[in-house]
């Protein structure tokens, strides 16, 4: 079953991606390491490859940090009414990523909501926002839609994770005199490595895939300057009809997720010897 589901149809895309495969003839001809020196030539993979690294950036160090805070605030009841707070917290997480991403894409526009505010709070009716037509900061409205949407799923792991934990730890390290802090980076945090690093991988594999959410907000636009690897390979794949390239980027993609996770994975073994 796995053999069928999973890895056939990656070493099917990994050999088609040294074709070049003609659609409309059903062949393929052998063409080596052509289809990876054309997609490393092309400026537009170089920016697909730093914006999706952008957003792997916003997930690890972004989401997952407060997603944590969050669930920690919710698990020592620090805040009252811990159940609508969380509900708010998760409710972009089960919204439909189209309707995400034309919501906040008509908000962040140069006639949208937030330039009418910022018209009304400056006093400056000139004012147009037009952080999504710049090259430069687009991915910037797009890394905090990111954080808006998708924080509440880390707090839910991590909150159902905390609540696991025996609570006989922590009173035993009460007992013994730790402080909260003392209590929170040598009781909990420890006993949520795996957790930590779970998340980590859902983060970047689901970063590595990111597609939905940026082509409904920019397409990918202006100038590819918000391109992301999956955007790309679609371009390639499903309008191009040049599967031979398509598959090319994918193998790039996957690649890149086994190095990140591998890296994150030696990581860990190197902090838990130190914990011990």
């Amino acid at each position: 079953m796995y053999l069928a589901v999973i890895a056939f149809p990656v070493m099917s895309s990994v050999l088609l991606s040294f074709t070049k495969y003609n659609v409309y003839k059903n062949t393929a001809v052998w063409i080596g390491l052509a289809n990876y020196i054309k997609i490393f030539k092309e400026p537009v993979f170089w920016f697909s490859v730093r914006n999706n690294l952008f957003i792997i950036f916003v997930s690890v160090f972004g989401q997952i940090p407060i997603g944590f805070i969050l669930a920690y605030i919710i698990y020592r009841k620090l805040v009252k009414y811990r159940n609508f707070f969380q509900s708010m917290v998760f409710l972009p997480s089960i919204i439909s990523t189209v309707i995400v991403g034309i919501l906040w894409s008509s908000l962040f526009s140069p006639i949208g909501a937030i330039t009418k505010i910022i018209q009304s709070i400056t006093k400056n009716p000139d004012y147009v926002m037009s952080i999504m037509t710049n090259k430069n900061l687009a991915m910037l409205p797009i890394g905090f839609v990111l954080l808006w949407m998708y924080t509440g799923t880390y707090l839910i792991i991590f909150l159902a994770n905390l609540q696991n934990i025996n609570p006989d730890v922590i009173e035993a390290a009460q007992i013994d005199g730790a402080t909260n802090s003392q209590i929170l980076t040598k009781v909990i945090i420890p006993q949520l490595y795996g957790v930590i690093v779970l998340t980590m991988i859902l983060a970047i594999s689901g970063s590595l895939k990111s597609f939905d959410l940026v082509f409904a907000m920019t397409g990918g636009g202006p100038a590819y300057y918000t391109n992301l690897l999956a955007i790309y390979m679609y371009n390639y794949s499903f309008i191009y009809a040049n599967y031979g390239v398509g598959s090319a980027i994918s193998t790039v993609m996957v690649f890149m997720c086994i190095v990140l996770i591998f890296i994150i994975r030696v990581i860990r073994s190197k902090i838990e010897p130190m914990e011990d």
